[in-house]
């Protein structure tokens, strides 16, 4: 069963001295006013009295300060006149968002956040609800009714849930310390993204080197502006200086099944490529030195065996 409309405040909300017998008496003298009360209160009895008629619950999507698009699904396969029709929608938290009355828009119960922000087209039963925030997320309902020369007649209601999507930024990573990156130390980042709704699922690390990809998923801190209603999300990653391989970080935000990812451009760390060219520069030096002073050590050795080769020889001639 679903909830019934609320009378607008400051009108006395039905009782027990309103029996269904003045529900069905025809009231032709009735001025606007008093017709739109007797409306909320025909609406009231016909949820309790009616609980077959049942409400279909649409789903509608619609980007934040964009325009929203809620129908009533309704085809008037009867061809019902336009001025015998009364249509009204109304939010979930009982704030009456458009009101047509006998083929006249009224705005007289319209609450005051939707004033000048809904446009009903009446040939496809569609509002149009502009500008849309974070508040207006949530669940509307299309109410048609008939009203002649009898009774008035409840021919058609409808339900909308309205989702709100806002796009975050792209998650940006920064380095969290300074100076320049050693082998043995702790690398320090940060991965954040803004402005975004709905909430999102988490934030996860993604660390490529070798063709292999680990996935590290770390605490995310949310934010939620008070005004806005949007996201500020922020996830932050320590681990050893990657060494011995080139290597690529990037985070990734996971909005949901629906929404999809968003992800980082890559953090590249070379500190291999680095530590390499120091390696050559450092034992290059010695290494010269010492095949110098082998071939010298060689060169002397030759020389002095040469030397004593010739002595041997002028002794033996003198002898």
């Amino acid at each position: 069963m679903h909830p019934a409309l609320q009378p607008p405040s400051g009108r006395q909300q039905p009782g027990n001295s309103v029996g269904p017998l003045r529900l069905l008496s025809p009231a032709p003298k009735l001025t606007h006013k008093e017709s739109i009360m007797e409306l909320y209160i025909f609406f009231l009895y016909t949820i309790i009295l009616l609980p077959g008629i049942a409400a279909n619950v649409h789903h509608v999507k619609s980007f934040l300060n964009h325009t929203a698009y809620l129908s009533c699904y309704f085809s008037n396969s009867q061809k019902t006149d336009l001025n015998n029709i009364i249509v009204f929608w109304q939010k979930d938290t009982g704030e009456v968002v458009h009101e047509v009355y006998l083929g006249q828009e009224r705005h007289e119960h319209v609450d005051h956040k939707y004033i000048n922000r809904t446009k009903m087209d009446m040939e496809k039963w569609t509002m149009k609800l502009l500008n849309v925030g974070i508040v207006d997320e949530g669940q509307y309902k299309c109410v048609i009714m008939h009203m002649d020369k009898g009774p008035k007649k409840l021919i058609h209601e409808s339900e909308c849930l309205l989702n709100i999507t806002a796009n975050y930024s792209q998650p940006e990573i920064a380095q969290l310390h300074t100076g320049e990156l050693k082998p043995n130390e702790n690398l320090n980042l940060s991965c954040s993204s803004s402005g975004g709704y709905p909430e999102p699922k988490q934030m996860i690390w993604l660390i490529s080197s070798e063709n292999i990809t680990d996935r590290l998923i770390r605490h995310m801190d949310i934010l939620q502006d008070a005004v806005t209603k949007l996201y500020n999300v922020t996830s932050k990653l320590n681990i050893p200086v990657p060494a011995n391989t080139l290597t690529n970080i990037s985070c990734l935000l996971h909005l949901g099944e629906q929404q999809g990812s968003l992800v980082s451009v890559p953090l590249v760390i070379e500190i291999q490529k680095e530590e390499m060219e120091q390696v050559k520069v450092n034992f290059s030096g010695p290494l010269i030195a010492v095949i110098l002073l082998i071939t010298l050590l060689l060169g002397f050795l030759i020389l002095k065996n040469r030397n004593t080769s010739s002595t041997s020889q002028s002794v033996s001639l003198a002898v």
